[in-house]
């Protein structure tokens, strides 16, 4: 690698953004799907450095201290098993995440907020049972009346979603960019189509 590009590299930050790890348990599933399970690079160096994980693909660029040098790791996996979480937290992206990014009215796509289905003036509380995604549209519509008052209905029930079916719908919106050494261990244990 030549000078300049490590120079270039190095005073620019936003080039390092473009060498995360992809994050694998023990069990070599990522850690979670959505948000996908990546660390930067930096952590996936160090974590290599310290024997916390094995390295298993690597990006063509080089990364040098004094006295060693190291290609990125583009996938590690963690020695040790990590127990993935039962309880889902209840936040706004998860929430969005069990409605699959659409409004839970007319289906629409994109600018969503969120909506008490019982409103809050009404006595109904911030819970997964009780909220939803919404458009900004919709929700203006129903406003603090009840879903018969205002002549809506929902498309499915608010309700908990479990942490494996919330792995199972992450993995129907992959992110914006997959680095083709991510791709095998992404979806390997997916089921197979007959």
């Amino acid at each position: 690698m030549d000078g300049d590009f490590r120079t270039t590299f190095v005073r620019e930050p936003s080039n390092l953004r473009h060498c995360p790890a992809l994050v694998l348990n023990a069990d070599y599933r990522p850690l979670s799907y959505y948000p996908l399970s990546l660390w930067p690079w930096q952590e996936a160096v160090k974590a290599a450095f310290l024997d916390r994980v094995e390295i298993l693909a690597e990006y063509d660029q080089i990364v040098r201290s004094p006295t060693t040098q190291i290609r990125i790791p583009s996938v590690v996996v963690l020695k040790d098993y990590v127990k993935p979480q039962k309880r889902v937290a209840f936040t706004r992206f998860n929430l969005f995440l069990r409605d699959e990014f659409c409004c839970q009215y007319c289906g629409a796509k994109g600018d969503l907020t969120f909506d008490h289905v019982i409103p809050r003036a009404r006595g109904g509380v911030t819970s997964w049972e009780n909220v939803v995604a919404a458009c900004s549209r919709c929700n203006l519509k129903k406003g603090s009346k009840s879903l018969r008052q205002s002549g809506m209905n929902l498309l499915k029930p608010a309700r908990q979603p479990g942490a494996e079916e919330l792995k199972n719908v992450g993995r129907r919106f992959p992110p914006n960019h997959l680095h083709d050494s991510w791709v095998d261990f992404l979806y390997w244990d997916a089921e197979l189509e007959a």
